[in-house]
């Protein structure tokens, strides 16, 4: 396992400059010149211009543009962001990348979650009422045009009961005279989502070959200690009131994103385990007698994660695509919508940044799925 992860990462490694390199000729190649939005001032004298266009490095070839930029990216250096100028691009994207994380990590995680659930349902209760309706209300969501979705959301909820914010990511008044800034409380959220993540994925391993009664009893004293250590977390920090305005400003994007998704997985669920139930190891548990949940359980659904955990790690890639988006119908100041300003701006650094964080987020994505692969089927050795 050891040697299969090295080979990976060294894969990856790989992939990822292939991909910037890409990603940097292709930019690079698009018509027009974004250097005459900085010396198109007729107020510029030749020789002005001439200096704008060397300490932007228009006047390079490409070439020996790329390894420099390549060499100013291998020690963390992506450059100075035009439209936020003289902020580095680096500092950027760490201000804004765990907004988008805090945002569609706890949408995919919700979707997945429910989709799973709605899926396994779907499997074991075929032909009923429940299946058809269930499959045309998720197929129906899936298909729609989100922008739409989501403002019909925004003005049912935010504008006529005025239940949730409409836009942005916290309260300026709550949070005039905080003694953190946003970011403080985003990462510390994102770090208590992930260890309870794993620390809850621990208890359900420990426990999943108890005896079935005994597990019953017992399953949700893990979540509810989990809950209870949280909340006291960050009842003792002293910022747990901006935490819940963050949360309170997340649940609306959320509901949109988990709505529209939600139906993939569970459509994937209900065709993966179809499958999976003509296996001959599924005759095999129920002519031994085992109740129907834990063949279910502990035959079917496992089996049929492989391409559920597939679709749900490789999602993760398109966290940008859907970031645009919903990010910008929210005003959510993430790196979607920053790297759709930038765009707009032909602030190219700040493209450039957007993508390389985009690539080590799928690549990390890829092999998150290779590793839980390994897990949930016994048959796969490296």
């Amino acid at each position: 396992m050891r040697n299969y992860l090295i080979r990976r990462i060294i894969q990856n490694g790989v992939t990822y400059i292939l991909f910037l390199v890409v990603a940097y000729f292709l930019i690079d190649a698009q018509p027009g010149d974004f250097c005459n939005g900085f010396t198109s001032d007729p107020r510029l004298t030749a020789v002005q211009r001439a200096d704008i266009r060397e300490r932007l490095g228009c006047n390079k070839p490409v070439l020996e543009a790329f390894a420099l930029w390549m060499g100013n990216f291998m020690t963390g250096n992506l450059g100075i962001s035009f439209s936020n100028y003289p902020r580095p691009v680096f500092d950027i994207i760490l201000e804004r990348a765990p907004r988008t994380l805090m945002l569609f990590i706890t949408s995919t995680v919700v979707s997945f979650y429910v989709g799973f659930l709605s899926g396994k349902m779907l499997a074991m209760s075929r032909g009923s009422f429940f299946e058809y309706t269930a499959t045309i209300g998720g197929v129906a969501l899936y298909t729609v045009f989100t922008p739409w979705f989501a403002l019909m959301l925004i003005w049912f909820f935010a504008f006529q009961l005025r239940w949730f914010p409409i836009a942005k990511f916290v309260d300026p008044i709550l949070w005039l005279e905080a003694p953190v800034n946003a970011n403080f409380v985003f990462i510390r959220m994102l770090a208590t989502a992930v260890l309870s993540s794993i620390t809850l994925l621990i208890w359900f391993l420990s426990i999943s070959r108890m005896d079935p009664l005994r597990r019953n009893r017992i399953q949700w004293i893990g979540p509810l200690t989990i809950v209870l250590v949280a909340l006291g977390y960050w009842v003792s920090t002293g910022v747990g009131k901006y935490a819940l305005d963050i949360l309170h400003h997340i649940i609306l994007p959320v509901m949109v994103l988990t709505l529209v998704n939600f139906a993939g997985t569970m459509l994937l669920t209900r065709n993966s385990m179809l499958e999976t139930l003509r296996e001959d190891y599924v005759l095999t548990a129920r002519a031994k007698g085992l109740s129907d949940n834990v063949v279910r359980d502990r035959h079917v659904a496992r089996n049929a994660l492989l391409p559920v955990v597939t679709s749900l790690i490789f999602s993760l890639a398109f966290v940008m695509d859907g970031g645009v988006i919903t990010e910008t119908i929210f005003a959510w100041p993430g790196m979607g919508l920053t790297l759709l300003n930038a765009a707009l701006r032909e602030d190219i650094p700040m493209v450039l940044g957007g993508l390389v964080f985009t690539g080590a987020l799928a690549l990390t994505g890829h092999l998150g799925a290779d590793i839980l692969y390994a897990y949930l089927d016994p048959r796969i050795r490296y």
